[in-house]
């Protein structure tokens, strides 16, 4: 770099520069920053002139389909199958005319109102309360009002088949730069009528007084310009230039390596996702393997729909081994109709009381809440949720005659289910139930566990349930109990 900056100086010595050739530079500079001033100043006043005809038609339609989404909003919200009391009645017809005024004050718009074709006539409403009559009592239409908005009239009557067949915005300019807008007024669906409003925007004192201050700088700014050109060029272009390529190479390098720790992050969770779930699946074809060896005519149907249910189990294992995130369709969707109840029932008897291997003796019991509806969750998620809460009350338990409760219960006026999962184990360790800087409990948090610190792949079967609850849009909490054991609390909203 020292070898380039002492060539560049050895070039500008050949160059001997004096007062009268800094004048030159100086007086060019300055002649062909007035032409570009001059041609800059007819060209801004050109788009101005454009621009503002632009604005004025842009704003005429945004502020009319403004007016125009405010009544449908309006209109949305009342529900024709429901009786409409007076003081209802009152106040929507209330709401109608705040809209009309409120439109009306500002300072450009001439008129509004809404325009309604029945049979061959067209009607100009601009009050509420003929606007609620038309609409939710199908009243009959005067003239009276109409007549007000005779122009409004003539011209819809051009543009009602294309209003009708299109639904898009038409403005109609007529002398003065007036807008004409016509915005379709469409409810629950259906084309009604059309909102019509009368603007005279006028744009022009900002232009005016925008080419006015520019006459009053361009002067000044023109030997700033000239002047700051000599200098800035040779102080900063080397010293930027050399900034800019350390700093891009510094991004590229930076964002290189969050990429690799993000995908580093992602393997190391995928990994220990697949490692947790291996085992249950080497379990699981250890029941499929047993059920059909003591296959028969008479249980038939049982086994198959054991083995149809851990097969399926073992389908979205697999699944999941494919993906860092799995879609959301695929844990959430509107076609999963689960029977919550039922998939406890299964986890509880032909998972857990089916294992040959037992830390001690235990047994858990299951109290089924009633008229529980029916979830739009993948049922092999919530087996993936409540798996592992059962084996953390098992591995950690610390009794040996153990006892596990679950139960299901819900609650019609908060439209909640909750699902209670408790044990008469030593409890949770209160250094567990801390929260941390993200205000998650740490029994939640990953790889944290009460077991042997040198054991790998340990205090994920929480993390795993927690993050599936996140997915499924659930909440899950984690207390002891006040006499012994602790309790696993799953809210779920229907």
């Amino acid at each position: 770099m020292n070898n380039k900056n002492k060539n560049l100086f050895e070039k500008l010595k050949e160059y001997h520069f004096q007062f009268k050739h800094l004048t030159v530079i100086f007086l060019v500079l300055f002649s062909f920053q007035l032409i570009v001033s001059l041609i800059d100043k007819s060209s801004m006043k050109s788009f101005f002139e454009s621009t503002q005809s632009w604005y004025q038609k842009d704003s005429a339609e945004r502020l009319a389909n403004l007016s125009a989404t405010t009544f449908e909003l309006l209109l949305e919200t009342i529900n024709r199958k429901k009786d409409i009391d007076k003081d209802e009645t009152n106040r929507i017809e209330k709401a109608f005319d705040i809209i009309f005024s409120q439109e009306i004050l500002q300072h450009n718009i001439e008129e509004l109102c809404i325009l309604i074709k029945k049979g061959d006539k067209i009607y100009a409403i601009d009050d509420g309360k003929t606007l609620f009559k038309v609409l939710y009592l199908d009243s009959t239409l005067n003239d009276n009002r109409s007549q007000m908005h005779l122009q409004a009239i003539s011209l819809y009557k051009n543009l009602h088949d294309f209003l009708y067949s299109n639904e898009q915005i038409k403005s109609i300019i007529t002398k003065r730069n007036t807008f004409n807008t016509f915005v379709p007024l469409v409810l629950r669906g259906e084309y009604i009528g059309a909102v019509y409003m009368k603007n005279t925007p006028d744009f022009s004192f900002i232009s005016n007084k925008i080419i006015s201050n520019y006459n009053e700088t361009s002067i000044l700014y023109l030997s700033l310009i000239s002047l700051g050109l000599l200098s800035m060029y040779f102080i900063s272009s080397y010293t930027v230039k050399e900034r800019d390529e350390t700093q891009k190479l510094l991004f590229i390098e930076h964002e290189i390596n969050l990429k690799k720790q993000i995908n580093y992050q992602k393997e190391m969770i995928f990994t220990k996702r697949i490692y947790h779930t291996h085992h249950k699946a080497e379990k699981i074809m250890g029941f499929i393997k047993s059920d059909l060896s003591v296959l028969s005519p008479e249980n038939m149907n049982e086994i198959k729909y054991r083995v149809s249910k851990y097969a399926n189990f073992i389908s979205r294992i697999i699944y999941d081994m494919k993906w860092f995130e799995p879609p959301v369709q695929t844990i959430r969707n509107s076609i999963f109709r689960t029977d919550l109840n039922e998939v406890i029932r299964f986890i509880i008897n032909q998972i857990f009381m089916r294992s040959s291997k037992k830390s001690g003796t235990f047994s858990i019991s299951f109290e089924e809440g009633e008229n529980l509806p029916m979830l739009k969750i993948n049922e092999f998620v919530i087996w993936e949720i409540i798996e592992p809460l059962f084996q953390n009350s098992i591995d950690h338990s610390g009794v040996e005659n153990l006892i596990i409760t679950v139960k299901t219960k819900y609650f019609k006026d908060e439209n909640i289910i909750k699902i209670f999962i408790e044990d008469n184990g030593n409890g949770i360790s209160p250094y567990l139930l801390q929260k941390n800087d993200q205000g998650t409990k740490i029994i939640f948090v990953e790889n944290i566990s009460t077991k042997d610190s040198s054991i790998q792949n340990v205090g994920y079967g929480c993390y795993i349930a927690y993050e599936m609850c996140k997915k499924c849009g659930w909440e899950i909490d984690a207390i002891n109990k006040s006499t012994v054991g602790c309790e696993f609390i799953i809210s779920i909203r229907v």
